[in-house]
């Protein structure tokens, strides 16, 4: 289940700048709810993948940015061992566990993911108490955009500077993706919760997820090129907890074992057309995929330093096509996005995410990107479809502690 009390909102990415100022609200929110101001204020952003699609659990490469909008966390520590959550985006309740009874399936829906966090770091060894915790975030939850790493790695940086536990960056994602996995129950790879705690600002994230801590940062220029990367949120559901990700997962992982490979990192390229002849029919298109997609990646990067931005957009292109063809996540909307945004002469796109619905990135001279989202839309309307969101995106920083206006 993903994160329900996490909607975000329709804001322009252009509005989410100004993080101290709205960590105001936050810290004046956690008062009324709490009784008594935070210890700090910390955010952690979502994110979108440039390339790099469901390579990550299978020790691949990946190459995402991360987002203007993000968690915004108000916390503050507690010395009786109790945790209590709350969410702006919520019910009205708080949340409340002892972090002693803290184990997969005492907390469900949104808080699940705060919490499991707790849980990995206790169960990590880290000495971590209770706490009071008040969210707001501005990441569109379903969107395949990240809402849920945000939501873990906002708690993970939290801990740490409460409770001076010394986590370096690829530590707070690894005990981020720790909770998604063991104690959401979502078996994803560690790309979002990388992305979240390790992008900088105007440079994507180049990521080995076999060597997380080795990751690169790529520069990420697009103004000074003329071009924008415009996020399309299909609001169609995206739900990776309901056992198709874990399936593709599986199925990645025994055609791994099937050609005697740790992962499919390891398959050669040029060993590629015999792998797929040895393998089961239903599992050679998941292996091209993961293969040809790491490929992307590294292409991706190489175009990037070379300062040949543009030349993302058939990469990008190439890459959707993988995913609905040979990976098969794609859906109508998602592909409706693709084809109508390179319609009006978007130089690449595809879906973001993990699929199932989501997101769409389009690769747009800043010229066109009113035609391509007249476009898009109308398409969605001729077609019945909800009307999509659509927002440029802004390569932005990872996971942070903020300073309030009126700090």
């Amino acid at each position: 289940m993903k994160p329900s009390a996490q909607r975000g909102d329709d804001r322009h990415p252009d509005d989410l700048h100004a993080d101290d100022h709205r960590a105001d609200g936050v810290a004046d929110a956690f008062a009324r709810l709490f009784g008594g101001p935070p210890d700090g204020i910390w955010a952690a952003p979502g994110r979108v993948n440039l390339i790099g699609e469901h390579t990550d659990y299978n020790d691949g490469f990946a190459l995402p940015m991360a987002l203007p909008q993000n968690t915004q966390l108000a916390a503050r520590a507690r010395t009786d061992g109790r945790l209590r959550l709350h969410s702006a985006q919520g019910d009205g309740r708080i949340t409340e566990v002892s972090v002693a009874a803290l184990t997969p399936g005492a907390v469900t829906g949104w808080a699940a993911y705060p919490a499991g966090v707790v849980w990995a770091l206790a169960e990590a060894g880290h000495r971590v108490g209770g706490a009071d915790l008040h969210f707001d975030s501005t990441v569109p939850t379903g969107a395949g955009l990240s809402s849920s790493a945000a939501l873990e790695c906002a708690v993970a940086v939290a801990c740490d500077a409460l409770y001076g536990l010394g986590l370096s960056g690829p530590e707070a994602a690894r005990i981020a993706q720790r909770a998604e996995n063991a104690f959401a129950g979502v078996p994803c790879g560690i790309m979002d919760q990388m992305a979240s705690t390790c992008c900088t600002a105007e440079a994507a994230l180049h990521l080995d997820a076999r060597t997380p801590q080795d990751h690169r940062q790529v520069p990420l220029d697009l103004r000074s090129r003329g071009l924008c990367l415009l996020v399309i949120d299909t609001r169609v559901s995206h739900d990776l907890g309901d056992g198709a990700y874990a399936a593709l997962r599986a199925g990645c992982e025994r055609a791994a074992a099937l050609l005697g490979l740790p992962a499919l990192r390891d398959l050669d390229p040029a060993e590629l057309p015999r792998a797929l002849a040895a393998l089961p029919a239903e599992l050679a298109p998941l292996v091209r995929h993961v293969v040809t997609e790491n490929a992307r990646v590294e292409e991706a990067v190489s175009r990037l330093r070379e300062g040949d931005v543009a030349a993302l957009g058939p990469i990008l292109t190439a890459g959707h096509a993988s995913l609905r063809d040979d990976y098969r996540v794609s859906c109508a909307e998602t592909d409706l996005a693709v084809s109508a945004a390179l319609a009006a002469g978007a130089l690449g796109a595809r879906m973001t995410g993990g699929g199932f619905g989501g997101s769409v990135i389009a690769l747009v001279e800043e010229a066109r990107q009113d035609a391509v989202a007249r476009r898009v839309t109308t398409a969605f309307a001729a077609a019945g479809h909800r009307p999509p969101r659509l927002f440029p995106a802004t390569p932005s920083p990872g996971a942070r502690r903020l300073t309030p206006k009126s700090a």
